[in-house]
């Protein structure tokens, strides 16, 4: 098993310098892994990871876990929480994992010569012990492993836009193939009138 130190190395790769959100996706990762009773990193995709927020929190995750957003086994749940759930694919068993309200001032403990809050987090969050650190609980997920995961290779067109759809995630209207966009489920609309109006206002002046 790799160690923690190597693990941080790893995830301050992608970064100017390691920080503690990095060591805690490390940590949290790493409990997954004992939780679940599954090799960490892992060599296959069993392990699926979603977590609750972007940045070098995940980043801290993939490097303990192996879980990777191009491997299709780390999903993006932007709830803004510190916190990942982690679900063995072939049993189903899910767990949720969050860091504790009380470690930034726990972490002084951990690292009396730390010259700032800063430090005293990064230090203090690789050796306060995973009971005092994190709290973790077994979930059911609302949605089916299987359904979230969904099966590569399936494709099928948009019946209004035309667009092609992979990975099982065409929605079905009415007898109706349809992307999510075109469902309104899109998280952008389109600015082609936007842009005709403000052309036609510009040359208008």
């Amino acid at each position: 098993m790799i160690s923690l130190t190597d693990l941080l190395a790893l995830s301050a790769t992608h970064h100017h310098r390691l920080c503690p959100r990095q060591v805690l996706g490390a940590r949290i990762g790493l409990l997954a892994g004992l939780l679940l009773d599954l090799p960490l990193p892992q060599p296959e995709k069993r392990l699926i990871a979603i977590a609750e927020t972007d940045g070098c929190f995940v980043d801290g995750i993939s490097a303990a876990t192996g879980c990777y957003v191009g491997r299709r086994t780390l999903r993006i749940e932007d709830f803004g929480k510190t916190a990942a759930s982690f679900i063995d694919s072939l049993t189903e068993q899910a767990i949720r994992v969050v860091p504790r309200a009380d470690i930034r001032e726990l972490a002084w403990d951990y690292a009396p010569s730390a010259r700032n809050r800063w430090e005293a987090q990064l230090i203090g969050y690789q050796h306060i012990p995973d009971d005092l650190l994190l709290d973790w609980q077994h979930i059911e997920l609302t949605t089916p492993i299987k359904q979230i995961i969904g099966q590569p290779g399936k494709r099928a067109d948009c019946e209004i836009c035309g667009e092609e759809i992979i990975n099982q995630r065409e929605v079905l209207r009415e007898g109706t193939v349809l992307c999510k966009s075109c469902a309104e489920e899109s998280y952008y609309s389109s600015a082609t009138f936007m842009l005709r109006e403000f052309s036609t206002n510009k040359h208008a002046k």
